[in-house]
């Protein structure tokens, strides 16, 4: 399997002004690129792992040799995260019933449901991400993940939603000002694709 970034369905100035475009161009061409391309060098010793899919890697850490399972666990990591928030992302793009009663099933309402993923992703210390999951149970989950950990390593989940909480997603257009970010956010979620997922 050739392991490649991911096509953007929209231009690096489309999310304007809620994320800019210069962030978009160095988010997606160096530092993707970069989980990427660590990712792919460090399975270039091992060739029975480069037809399996990331996500399969990430659900079995233990099963990747030792020497280069943390390479997998933070580039491949950050390689997979990426994709999933790219898709998580559209100019336009409105919630569906669909999800909408998904929502509701788990939250009091939508707007308990934006506050608690918005204190999740502000209380969140250092680098890392905030999840929207559906768990074997059925219900709708907000986590948090360290660095470049993905919720499917530790536990049974169905990954909805992504938002990247780390200072490169926003520092040019935001600097410190995380909050005014995940706010913002919402105005760009592809809930189209979170149907999907669903």
């Amino acid at each position: 399997m050739a392991f490649t970034l991911p096509k953007l369905n929209y231009s690096f100035e489309a999310l304007e002004p809620y994320i800019d475009a210069q962030t978009m161009e160095l988010h997606y061409s160096k530092h993707h690129q970069t989980y990427l391309d660590k990712f792919v060098a460090a399975l270039e010793k091992y060739p029975q792992l480069q037809d399996q899919k990331v996500e399969d890697m990430l659900k079995d850490l233990n099963s990747i040799p030792e020497d280069i399972r943390m390479a997998v666990r933070n580039m491949g990591g950050g390689y997979y995260n990426h994709n999933i928030f790219w898709a998580n992302l559209a100019s336009e793009s409105k919630m569906s019933p669909e999800v909408e009663k998904a929502l509701l099933d788990s939250f009091p309402s939508i707007e308990e449901f934006k506050k608690e993923f918005e204190t999740k992703a502000l209380s969140l210390f250092g680098s890392g991400w905030t999840w929207l999951v559906k768990n074997p149970e059925g219900k709708l989950e907000i986590i948090n993940t360290s660095n470049q950990d993905n919720p499917i390593s530790t536990s049974d989940v169905k990954l909805l939603l992504a938002l990247d909480v780390w200072e490169h997603a926003y520092y040019l257009k935001y600097q410190n000002r995380r909050a005014e970010y995940v706010a913002n956010w919402w105005n760009v979620a592809n809930w189209d694709h979170i149907a999907q997922n669903l």
